[in-house]
């Protein structure tokens, strides 16, 4: 081998940002321990990124519209209307629009069946906002769309921790930092650069919970991706979008807290992880070849950066989108719905009981409870009727790089064992695609263990490996049909 390539493609594509920030005073309560209900200000400002991607191929062009949200969980009906109002701003199918989350645990549950609760009247109208400022931004990015070139980077970061710990005291399993725990690093990024060389946006794929800020903080936050954006926009001068990983066992090694300051150091330390990995980019449409040796005070081997063969440029400019079904069964214990709504009203009757004691430890108990079983109903409810889970996953062939979106929260397993299977082909793995629903995805080897990912979710065991190998079908098809790889 003499010559070292990082992947690349070429394509059609605008970004644009947009302040989407909730208005003070409106819901905001996702933790259970959490003692308030409404928002109190504002850390850092909620942002949407969208970026259009399409082919430079006019006669196989079909856009997709990319959209990235500061929010934790959307309803499904919600991003739906979102996917067809921005469809039909810019006359593409809303199947071409793909909605991700950030899932910043700071930004407040934006649910309309959260309208009951305290500044959950101010839910409805601010997502109509959202709506109308992403209509905005897909008209801007789809007038002002150009030609760009695109490099896919990689790096690592170490901010992310296995967070299934076991607490051996009280025997029982707890959702927090596992200094034993495999924590997969990886940063994949892509730099999309304009034909001047100035850069459009820089795409950021890493799989670590923002739940930095927990139940101990009142103010909207993105968490540790607003100042992950800001150290990267700063240097790049361009914009920054994140991608979140299969992150369902992955969370920052210091998290909740309310601590500002915390989340806003977790965001600096992937930022500047970011920005190293950016520096060991070549320039678009080049590759870096063995040029022979020079007699110095031995023989040294000289490199340069050289353009790219034709033909291989030409590959570059080669995108497929497709999408594929998998069917997730049903776990055979889920707790039924009349089960839940009865556990629900006792632990209401009980925090109503703490209230008037003053007992602020139980008040927090009781409240915690009652979110529980109010989050559950929201997911039974949610079920599609059956006996499984009929997931969406939607994969695009993008030059030399793959790009998987899939709903719901996904184990890390899901993008390590996929990596390794298709290395050295550059996989994004993004989730909280679509939907949330059908909530995590754990492994097989994770059940029975009382871990709070396992024990909410509504797959059966299995499922995470049923979507592996499905998924690794249809990939090895798909790469030898474009690309000639097995």
């Amino acid at each position: 081998m003499n010559s070292l390539r990082s992947p690349q493609f070429q394509c059609i594509a605008a970004a644009a940002r947009g302040d989407i920030t909730p208005p003070v005073g409106i819901y905001h309560r996702m933790w259970g321990a959490a003692l308030h209900d409404q928002a109190t200000g504002v850390h850092q400002p909620l942002t949407a990124t969208l970026l259009w991607l399409e082919s430079r191929d006019a006669a196989a062009s079909t856009p997709r519209v990319l959209i990235s949200l500061d929010h934790c969980i959307l309803e499904s009906s919600e991003l739906v209307a979102i996917s067809d109002s921005v469809a039909t701003a810019v006359l593409i199918d809303p199947t071409n629009v793909l909605i991700t989350l950030t899932h910043t645990h700071g930004s407040g549950w934006m649910a309309k069946s959260r309208s009951e609760f305290p500044g959950g009247n101010l839910i409805e109208p601010y997502l109509h906002d959202v709506r109308r400022t992403l209509v905005r931004l897909a008209l801007e990015a789809k007038a002002t769309r150009g030609p760009c070139s695109a490099v896919v980077g990689f790096g690592r970061c170490a901010l992310a921790r296995h967070r299934d710990f076991f607490d051996a005291e009280r025997n029982h399993a707890v959702c927090g930092l596992n200094p034993a725990g495999f924590s997969d690093d990886t940063i994949l990024l892509t730099r999309i650069s304009k034909p001047s060389g100035d850069p459009l946006i820089t795409v950021v794929n890493y799989a670590c919970h923002p739940t930095t800020l927990a139940w101990e903080n009142t103010l909207i936050s993105p968490d540790w991706v607003g100042s992950m954006r800001e150290v990267v926009e700063q240097e790049t001068q361009g914009l920054c979008m994140f991608l979140q990983g299969a992150s369902g066992d992955l969370g920052p090694r210091e998290g909740f807290t309310g601590d500002l300051h915390v989340a806003e150091k977790n965001g600096r330390e992937v930022g500047f992880a970011v920005l190293s990995a950016l520096q060991s980019l070549p320039e678009p449409g080049t590759h870096y070849v063995y040029q022979g040796p020079v007699l110095s005070g031995t023989w040294i081997g000289t490199w340069k950066h050289m353009p790219l063969p034709e033909t291989s440029a030409t590959a570059l400019a080669d995108f497929s989108w497709h999408r594929l079904e998998v069917e997730l069964p049903y776990r055979h214990d889920l707790p039924t719905i009349e089960d839940t709504l009865r556990n629900r009203e006792h632990w209401q009757a009980e925090e109503e009981k703490a209230r008037d004691q003053g007992n602020t430890e139980l008040l927090r108990h009781c409240r915690a409870n009652s979110e529980q079983m109010t989050r559950q109903l929201t997911r039974l409810q949610a079920l599609k009727p059956g006996r499984s889970w009929s997931l969406n996953v939607t994969v695009g062939i993008l030059g030399e790089s793959v790009w998987i979106f899939v709903p719901g929260e996904l184990y890390q397993v899901f993008q390590t064992e996929l990596r390794k299977r298709f290395a050295p082909v550059p996989l994004f793995i993004t989730t909280l695609t679509g939907d949330w629903q059908p909530g995590y995805i754990p492994p097989a080897s994770s059940f029975g263990y009382g871990i709070y990912q396992e024990v909410i979710a509504a797959t059966s065991p299995g499922s995470l490996e049923l979507l592996i190998e499905e998924l690794s079908r249809t990939l090895r098809k798909l790469l030898y049909q474009t690309t000639g790889i097995r």
